[in-house]
Parts: structure tokens; C-alpha cells; sequence
């Protein structure tokens, strides 16, 4: 894996931005969230997505109404696609009563697009990149799961309270991640410290989903220094650091 060191949570956004950019993906992934914003406004800055790019939601809540502006497609929306030109936006369809299928479709319309170019990650303070939770199998498809007590919490500042974050979400699973062809992973504030340090400091197991990464063979971290900060010898400027694999 790959680390680089930026300053802010501001200063992720030209480096996440410009590594997209290297890779020209005609599938971008998009997960959502506070930590990938700088990115996605600094994309849409450069402008130099293609027309024809896709953009393939990493997860999406189940339960909220199809209008409500807490889904992932709603803000990915208003965040990319619509400043970008009406990007195509792809997604589990959550509507669906049968979930299991939903899932079963968005994994098939995954692999019919050719897979994805780019992933962009998260990371949560347990260490869950889309919404698998600790204990998910590596192999993992996209598959419908139940949202862990911490993460709700979380996620509880986006909808005013948390009796109102959804319980159960559809994610691509770890396995799917697995197939992007590279993955950016960025990480701001403090919350995620334990997090990042696990990551690069703790052998691959399923208590910390994230630590799945190690097995790729092409993974960026973008981390300010508030997310890095127990991670020892980073020097006092940002820099670009390597990590073996494992």
C-alpha cells in the first residue's frame, strides 16, 4: 500500500482528484460521506472526467423514502453527477422487495460494466469500508447487511438524530472492492487515527474489514496528519510514503 501524508482534510482533494485523474477511469466508484467531499469538489473543478464516465455507488441506505436526500444517489447526485453533466450514476436498486436480488443485480450490472477503474474508499472509526462491518467474509459479494451500533451512531450527524439512520444498507461487498483495478482510500480527523494506524500496522483479518486492502496490488491512502498521528517516524512535512505488502 501507498500513504500519503497531506496537512487538512482540505488538502486530500487536489491529491484523491489528481490520482483519479492518472487513471482516466470509465467506471469511477464513489463512496460517500464527509472524508471523500474535497475530492469529489476538486474533481468537479478539473473537469476532466469523460462524458461517458459511470459513477457505481459503493453502498446505499435501505428504507429511506425513493425522494429522501440522505440517499447515497442523492448526494452523489448533487456532489458529481449533475455538475459534471447528468453522469450516468449507477446503484442497488433498494426499492426492490426482494433485497437479496437487489443485491444479486447490482453485483451482475458491476461485472456487465467491466468492473470499476477507481474505487474511492472511506474508512470508518471500526475499520468498515462500504458497509461491511467487522466479521464480513473477504470474499464477500455485494450483499444486503445490518448497519453496526458505532457506525449508526456516526452517521447519526447527517440525519439530525439517530433514530433516523436506516438500520440495514445494500454494499458491495469486500470480494467486489477486490476487483476494482485500484483503489484510493481517504481518511480525515483524528476519529480515523486508530483506524489507519490498524491498517498498516495490524496483519489482514476480519475484525478490521479495511485490512483486506493489504492483499491489492494497487492501494493509495490519503490521509491528513490529524488520521496519521499514531502512526510513528512520519516526518514534520506531508510526504509520500510507502508500505510493503504483507
Amino acid at each position: 500500500m501507498h500513504l500519503i501524508v497531506v496537512d487538512t482534510p482540505f488538502d486530500t482533494g487536489p491529491v484523491v482528484a489528481g490520482l483519479v485523474a492518472d487513471h482516466r477511469p470509465r467506471v469511477l466508484g464513489v463512496a460517500t460521506g464527509s472524508s471523500p467531499e474535497p475530492a469529489y469538489r476538486e474533481i468537479v473543478r478539473l473537469g476532466e472526467l469523460a462524458p461517458s464516465t459511470v459513477l457505481c455507488l459503493l453502498d446505499e441506505y435501505i428504507g429511506l423514502a425513493p425522494g429522501s436526500a440522505h440517499r447515497y444517489r442523492a448526494q452523489i447526485e448533487r456532489q458529481m453527477g449533475g455538475p459534471l453533466g447528468a453522469l450516468r450514476i449507477e446503484g442497488p436498486d433498494v426499492d426492490r422487495a426482494d433485497l437479496p436480488s437487489a443485491a444479486a443485480a447490482y453485483e451482475q450490472a458491476l461485472a456487465d460494466l467491466g468492473g470499476v477503474d477507481v474505487q474511492i474508499l472511506g474508512i470508518g472509526r471500526n475499520g468498515h469500508i462500504g458497509f461491511n462491518e467487522p466479521g464480513t467474509s473477504f470474499s464477500s459479494r455485494t450483499h444486503v447487511t445490518t448497519l453496526a451500533a458505532e457506525t449508526r451512531h456516526d452517521n447519526a450527524r447527517f440525519f439530525g438524530s439517530l433514530a433516523a439512520v436506516p438500520t440495514q444498507s445494500i454494499t458491495q461487498g469486500l470480494g467486489t472492492i477486490m476487483r476494482a483495478r485500484a483503489i484510493v482510500l481517504v481518511a480525515a480527523g483524528s476519529s480515523k487515527a486508530v483506524a489507519v494506524e490498524s491498517l498498516f500496522t495490524r496483519p489482514p483479518s476480519i475484525d478490521l474489514p479495511a485490512s483486506v486492502l493489504q492483499f491489492h496490488g494497487e492501494v493509495t491512502v490519503v490521509a491528513d496528519r490529524a488520521a496519521c498521528h499514531l502512526l510513528e517516524g512520519l516526518p514534520p512535512h506531508p510526504v509520500y510514503v510507502t508500505q510493503e505488502q504483507p
